[in-house]
């Protein structure tokens, strides 16, 4: 057994470079005779004991730190003089440090703008942390725990009936959608809340006319500033009049600042009284404990918090519904009401209960930016390091005429700040450079707050830290060379040089190759999600939202005049759109045997031309046929329903649907189409049936293959003109829709991608300086080889296979991280590929291709260069 490598390291750090190694060569003599006379274990803790007394005079130099002269004004310019010198001296090494600190330090500037983006949502709300939502959460059939935002109108009576105490507001809302408003000439669609009129208060909305007490006229209006300046222009909004869906009137009453992008009711451009909801539906206030479709918001009072007010109210609906007839099915989900804040809105949101979703991103886009800034400060020790020869006289000549280790210390970390400060400089340039498609790539608008004190404070400490990490290395290692050796000329620093850059190189392309793999993985999930066959054409199929009662009893018109255009093919209503279910059931019976939906069968109410106008495909059964009157007892159902009831052959089979709200019919399975994705391409289909009901929100028409957009648009348009004069001509394209659906796993992959090039960049910056000098550190070397016979070839193998053999061990190290980390990201799809070797494979290969170019330059370039210059004498 060895002395303690500890001790021999603190001997040579901090002992008299002079005397060391005589100091050593008797300890280790002493050891030997401890280890005969008392064991290994016992030499050991006095060879340690030795070395700790043998620097306590030693450590009297800690004293010199104190020295005034050390920090003086004239040193410390001294140093930086010599640093500046340094940098200009070697412009290409110094290039090369400044480029990739600068790169990893953009990235991290940009990571720490997005994150505080993300870790600052909401908090424009003065009352940001007294507010919440007031979920319900439970468990379904299966076992799985569900969380959701619609309740039934009756709790927030209950609420405010027996809970008002704990509460300063508890405010009723139905959910966000968009309107059509209207003032004189101007029609435009915006999206707008109905809520109750304590929401400005709480909400701490800022007015720029009106008061917060707006909304206690309940026909009244709020308008956010850009929605008042589309209405009325530059004109004062107050008192003027503004009809909402053409059939709702009111008065506006105060215009308040756009609420900033980073906020939950950013898109929301109108709020209006709750009250003039109901006026037009009062059905609303009708509703029992069995009709979840509100929002509900709450203020708590400044005396209490949100886990003693959830406690309190956690059984009301669950008590309820045991009081009410056939609710078993929503008795047996043990529902609990549970008030979830607003500082959990947007990164937990309804996965708080497991802490997953969106706040994972900012872990995964915080580590990111943490491994490019390391990548970075890697590439700064390897290239500072790999230099060490050359600096080692000066080192031992500073140490000859008195320089103290702490002096040496301060002069290279004194270098390693000047490089991070110019590259902070140099960072600052890219990220305002690159801010801009940043912005759209991650879907925000984030800018650099110049003028923000905490900003600066904040860059000063990220520069000094990075300084610090980046120079730690080097200034340690550079300030422990003796004098004595290094003077003679028989300093060997390859042994404890070479390693630790081998180490970094190995962890720089860890995580490169990581990263990449990463990539690629997103990539793939999403192609295999857009290739998923949807079950109908998306192309051409054209959806309008029905918005107002001037739609009412003028389907027929519009698809007479619309086919008329001889631009469509067809027309159709729908319940919701064709990217999404709106309505959902509980469950059939057959035969007296109950078929549950456990999650929800979705139910779309639909024109007997709906599946022509979409294109849905058949797999038994026929469609819904025009002028067959039994048709509006059918269904037609998809596989997934077909398999949900267990019957190989559904058709003819009959079916009954009974709620608590509508008496039990009994409808005839008339046709099975293919599963039509409405709902998230990466869960499985929902179960779904559409049977021929007289309530529709959506017209969906079909543009003939042969006609352009551009041509068809402006005649479908003029039909709309024409039978709804006061609707604007709004659409949506299914295509645009569906891809939408894949827009925050498309953001992720784009971010991925864009980090893992710079990871890779910045890994071979540093290998191309690291190459660069190894070339230079061998160039008689190659120079005696060439001479001898060695080929071009033969050169380029000798220098670049220790590159390659780093780049195969990180490989090896990277591919069980990227493994592991990507089966566990896609456990969060139903609907997932599978983890291919060869994405493993390619990606270690393009690695692998980019460092033998990255590295063959500096190599052909030292294999051809002429040996007499090589071998001639300085």
């Amino acid at each position: 057994m060895k002395p303690p490598r500890w001790a021999s390291t603190l001997l040579d750090w901090w002992g008299d470079p002079n005397t060391v190694e005589e100091v050593q060569g008797d300890l280790l003599e002493l050891y030997a005779y401890w280890v005969k006379t008392g064991g290994e274990r016992k030499a050991r803790w006095r060879y340690g004991l030795s070395v700790v007394k043998l620097l306590r005079p030693f450590a009297k130099r800690k004293e010199a730190y104190s020295n005034p002269f050390f920090l003086h004004p004239a040193m410390v310019r001294n140093y930086l003089k010599i640093a500046f010198r340094n940098l200009v001296k070697h412009k290409g090494y110094s290039g090369i440090n400044m480029g990739g600190l600068a790169v990893g330090m953009a990235v991290a500037m940009l990571n720490g703008l997005w994150i505080y983006d993300e870790l600052s949502f909401n908090t424009y709300h003065q009352n940001y942390d007294s507010i919440a939502q007031v979920t319900e959460r439970g468990i379904r059939k299966e076992g799985t725990r569900y969380s959701g935002t619609s309740l039934p109108y009756p709790l927030a009576t209950e609420l405010k009936a027996n809970y008002q105490s704990y509460f300063k507001h508890i405010l009723i809302s139905q959910q966000p959608d968009d309107y059509i408003l209207a003032a004189g000439d101007t029609k435009l669609t915006k999206k707008g809340q109905f809520i109750e009129a304590g929401a400005p208060e709480m909400l701490s909305l800022k007015m720029l006319r009106g008061t917060w007490a707006g909304l206690n006229d309940p026909h009244s209006i709020l308008l956010s500033a850009s929605a008042a300046e589309a209405l009325f222009g530059k004109a004062d909004p107050l008192d003027k009049l503004v009809r909402i869906n053409t059939k709702m009137d009111a008065k506006v009453t105060g215009v308040y600042e756009d609420l900033p992008h980073n906020t939950g009711f950013h898109d929301i451009k109108f709020l209006a009284p709750f009250d003039l909801w109901t006026s037009v539906n009062p059905w609303v206030k009708e509703q029992q404990w069995d009709n979840w479709f509100l929002f509900i918001y709450a203020q708590i009072q400044p005396n209490t918090d949100f886990d003693r007010v959830s406690a309190l109210i956690k059984d009301i609906e669950l008590n309820k519904l045991k009081g009410l007839e056939g609710q078993q099915e929503q008795i047996a989900r043990q529902p609990q009401i549970h008030l979830l804040p607003m500082r959990d809105w947007h990164l937990h949101g309804h996965y708080n209960m497991d802490d997953t979703g969106p706040v994972q991103f900012v872990w995964l886009i915080g580590l990111i930016g943490v491994f490019v800034l390391l990548l970075a400060c890697i590439n700064f020790m390897n290239l500072s390091t790999a230099r060490s020869e050359k600096r080692a006289k000066e080192v031992g000549i500073r140490k000859a005429v008195g320089s103290l280790r702490g002096q040496l210390i301060g002069q290279f970390f004194s270098e390693s700040f000047l490089v991070v400060l110019l590259a902070f400089v140099w960072a600052l340039v890219l990220v305002t450079l690159s801010l801009s498609w940043f912005n759209d790539v991650a879907a925000k608008q984030l800018s650099v707050p110049w003028t923000n004190l905490y900003f600066w404070l904040a860059s000063v400490g990220f520069t000094l830290l990075t300084g610090f990490v980046a120079g730690s290395y080097p200034a340690l290692y550079l300030s422990s060379f003796q004098p004595v050796k290094v003077l003679k000329g028989v300093i060997r620093v390859g042994r404890f040089a070479t390693i630790p850059r081998q180490v970094l190189v190995v962890l720089q392309f860890t995580v490169s190759v990581t990263l990449i793999i990463g990539t690629s993985m997103v990539y793939r999930q999403i192609q295999y999600a857009k290739n998923r066959p949807v079950g109908y054409s998306r192309d051409g199929l054209l959806m309008i939202q029905k918005k107002t009662a001037e739609f009412s009893g003028k389907y027929e018109l519009f698809r007479t005049e619309l086919k008329n255009t001889g631009v469509v093919s067809e027309v159709a209503e729908s319940r919701s759109s064709v990217t999404n279910i709106t309505m959902w059931n509980g469950g059939f019976s057959r035969k007296g045997n109950e078929i549950p939906c456990p999650n929800g069968c979705g139910t779309l109410s639909v024109t007997p031309e709906y599946g022509k106008t979409v294109g849905w495909e058949f797999r038994a059964g026929r469609d819904f046929e025009r002028g067959r009157t039994t048709d509006s007892s059918g269904l037609v159902i998809n596989e997934s329903f077909a398999k949900m009831i267990g019957l190989k052959n559904p058709v003819g089979e009959t079916l009954v649907w009974a709620t608590n709200w509508r008496k039990a019919e009994t409808y005839t399975v008339l046709g099975v189409v293919k599963d039509m994705v409405a709902m998230s391409p990466y869960e499985k289909t929902v179960p779904t049936v559409f049977l021929m009901e007289n309530y529709h929100d959506w017209i969906n028409i079909r543009i003939h293959p042969n006609v352009s957009t551009a041509v068809a648009l402006p005649k479908i348009e003029a039909v709309f003109r024409k039978l709804v004069p006061n609707a604007p001509f709004d659409y949506k394209f299914a295509d645009q829709e569906y891809a939408l659906k894949f827009a925050a796993e498309e953001r992720i992959g784009k971010l991925a991608g864009f980090f893992a090039g710079l990871a890779i960049f910045i890994s071979c910056l540093g290998l191309f300086g690291l190459a660069s000098f190894t070339a230079e550190q061998r160039t008689k070397e190659i120079g005696v080889r060439k001479v001898l016979g060695a080929s071009v070839f033969n050169l380029w193998r000798l220098l670049s296979k220790d590159f390659v053999k780093l780049v195969v061990i990180a490989f090896g190290i990277a591919t069980p991280i990227a493994w592991y980390s990507l089966a566990t990201w896609l456990q969060n799809f139903q609907y997932r590929t599978e983890i291919s070797w060869w994405i493993f494979a390619v990606s270690g290969a393009g690695a692998l291709a980019i460092t033998l170019l990255t590295v063959s330059f500096q190599s052909i370039k030292a294999a051809l260069m002429n040996p007499v210059k090589s071998l001639r004498s300085e």
